[in-house]
């Protein structure tokens, strides 16, 4: 191979200039449509994502425009300008105002997310910006909000995510239409746009390091579906790696992820599958749960079993909601300060809305173990 060789182009790129040749090749004039992003893909065998890319790299040199819900045509630009104007990006009118709006988009009401909301909406307004709330329903929602958004013209996004594998396309979404947004309480690797969450691998990490502490080495791990959610799987590796640095092995018996989520208005109830879990293993001191909902359903269903906690059985949960200092036990969890998250993810989101150009950025903040009742210390002699 010759060392001359030019490093051959990414797929996108190759993209681009095959969608230059075809407006080329069929003589299309300013406004007229260009291929969608479908056509693209079905006509040279790619991925819709690698013919949205190629198309977004023609929006970024003034080459073609795209208008929501109606596709992409092709600029008003001269034909002997367009050439030039692929090293100028487009620059918006100097004439329009901005949109002094911040959207936010959550995915559910709890007692989290209802500290998320509040902890946004002060930090928004210490820069002059009004807060507009949409709750999706599911992923399909989840993109008319995000669709209604963008028309409306809001000044950038906040969104927390249904999950990372639903949400992916809508996340792409936001990227190509270069509206300012971060996401919170998730992180995406193959997508690169700015992420703050919690490091829910080191919160795990630190809880179970934690427990050893406290003389336990029989210790279980619970947690609802994981569904593509990040925060659940790392916490789940964080529990993993920490019986591992210790030498203590990992049993699949005290690994239990449900067949289906655990419903807020229910978890003061028996639960049977964590009445099952708990039944099966009578050998564990400790379980970990992935989250609050999970623990206070496993203490109450302990509790209904005459399973005294922490005497016999300590719990511990993750994220600190208000219900988890009320339980009949104190719960022992994981604090995900949502003060810290919505002040990083509000100034990040600012610097996107003044055209920062920084590369994107990922932000973990740290959590912190809420000591309680609910942990038995078997390091101490009787």
């Amino acid at each position: 191979m010759s060392n001359n060789s030019k490093p051959k182009k990414q797929l996108y790129l190759q993209i681009a200039d095959k969608v230059l040749e075809i407006i080329e090749s069929r003589g299309l004039k300013a406004h007229d449509p260009v291929p969608s992003e479908g056509e693209l893909a079905k006509l040279f065998g790619v991925s819709r994502m690698t013919s949205k890319l190629a198309l977004e790299q023609l929006v970024e040199r003034g080459i073609v425009y795209r208008l929501p819900r109606r596709g992409t045509f092709l600029s008003g630009t001269r034909q002997e300008d367009r050439a030039r104007m692929t090293e100028i990006p487009a620059q918006p009118p100097a004439d329009k105002k901005e949109n002094k709006m911040i959207a936010l988009i959550i995915p559910h009401m709890t007692d989290y997310t209802s500290r998320i909301i509040s902890a946004v909406e002060h930090e928004v307004r210490k820069h002059g910006y009004d807060l507009i709330l949409r709750i999706s329903k599911d992923e399909e929602d989840q993109g008319r909000c995000l669709q209604t958004l963008a028309e409306m013209g809001v000044s950038g996004i906040i969104l927390f995510p249904l999950g990372s594998k639903s949400c992916s396309n809508q996340v792409f979404k936001l990227k190509m239409e270069k509206i300012p947004s971060v996401i919170i309480d998730r992180v995406f690797y193959e997508i690169p746009i700015d992420c703050v969450y919690h490091d829910h691998f080191q919160g795990s990490y630190d809880m179970a390091k934690y427990l050893i502490s406290k003389g336990h080495r029989e210790i279980g791990f619970s947690s609802n579906v994981i569904e593509n959610i990040t925060s659940r799987g790392e916490r789940y590796q964080g529990y993993i790696q920490a019986l591992l640095d210790h030498g203590i092995p990992v049993k699949s018996e005290y690994i239990h992820f449900r067949t289906s989520s655990i419903k807020p208005g229910h978890v003061h109830q028996y639960d049977a599958e964590q009445g099952e879990f708990i039944r099966n293993n009578p050998d564990m001191t400790a379980v970990m749960c992935a989250d609050d909902q999970v623990a206070i359903a496993t203490l109450f269903s302990a509790l209904h079993m005459n399973i005294s906690v922490p005497e016999t059985l300590s719990i511990v949960g993750f994220s600190d909601t208000y219900l988890s200092a009320l339980t009949p036990v104190p719960l022992t969890t994981v604090r995900q300060d949502t003060d810290k998250l919505a002040a990083a993810a509000v100034e990040l989101l600012m610097k996107r809305v003044r055209q920062s150009k920084e590369q994107h950025i990922t932000v973990k903040i740290q959590t912190q173990i809420i000591e309680r009742k609910s942990v038995l210390d078997r390091s101490v002699s009787p």
